[in-house]
């Protein structure tokens, strides 16, 4: 219980630490809002009027939206990695290493920080829905249950980029090496477009994809569209992917 607690406050002291550069450093917060805004404005008007949902009295706005907050959620995971190699580089985890601390609480500090941030961009990635059309169709605390549930899936994937950040030399080398793993998920999933749309072997990916469980969650606690059992679907994913990839990480980093 004692190296529980020495855990528990380590992490929370990197978390602040982490939190503080962004507060520091809000450009950091502003351009992590740009691309996602980007998208929505992009699907909602360019290309939305060409698309159909496939589902009888759902607006596309509606259907894109879950979508473009999932997308949000995997891309801000993306700083996990960069910030991490940053670190590497500049010898901030040698020195981390050589303090009193518990070594996980530097990985999870950082995972901590940069899910507390996905959860903030949500929020207002939601806020920016809402202007451009989105309505949510069930009850303000399943909606909250959404959010969560993206924030709890973007949690789990910054464990597989702090595996990728501590495995490469800088932090562009970290963002380059992230877009290969989060194209075929972000993409080639349900966020955008149904699958029924794509080839068959495009369209079974799709279907069955971590991301694409998550949307389907996302869309039957916010818009009552879907199984309640994708929810669960996606909480599975999740922590299947923190049970991989965060003892990975981990040991990459006390053998680094």
């Amino acid at each position: 219980m004692k190296g529980f607690s020495h855990f528990v406050s380590d992490t929370l002291v990197m978390a602040r630490r982490n939190l503080t550069m962004l507060v520091r450093v809000p450009q950091l917060l502003v351009f992590s809002l740009v691309q996602p805004m980007l998208f929505v404005f992009m699907f909602r008007y360019v290309f939305g009027g060409a698309i159909s949902t496939g589902q009888a009295g759902l607006s596309y706005v509606d259907y894109l939206m879950p979508g473009i907050f999932l997308q949000t959620a995997s891309f801000g995971a993306i700083s996990t990695a960069v910030g991490l190699a940053e670190d590497k580089n500049k010898g901030l985890l040698e020195r981390l290493k050589s303090l009193p601390m518990s070594r996980s609480a530097v990985l999870g500090g950082r995972v901590l920080a940069d899910t507390t941030r996905d959860g903030v961009v949500v929020v207002v990635m939601l806020l920016i829905g809402f202007a451009v059309g989105f309505n949510t169709h069930t009850s303000f605390a399943r909606v909250v249950a959404g959010i969560i549930l993206m924030t709890i899936f973007g949690s789990a994937l910054c464990w597989v980029f702090a595996l990728i950040g501590l495995s490469v030399a800088n932090g562009e080398t970290a963002q380059a090496a992230a877009f290969p793993i989060l194209a075929p998920l972000t993409f080639a999933s349900n966020a955008f477009v149904p699958p029924s749309t794509m080839p068959d072997w495009l369209a079974w990916w799709a279907e069955r994809q971590p991301l694409s469980t998550t949307v389907r969650g996302v869309r039957a606690l916010m818009l009552g569209t879907e199984s309640s059992d994708y929810v669960w679907g996606s909480l599975l994913w999740s922590l299947a992917i923190m049970v991989v990839f965060a003892p990975l990480a981990i040991r990459r980093f006390r053998n680094s």
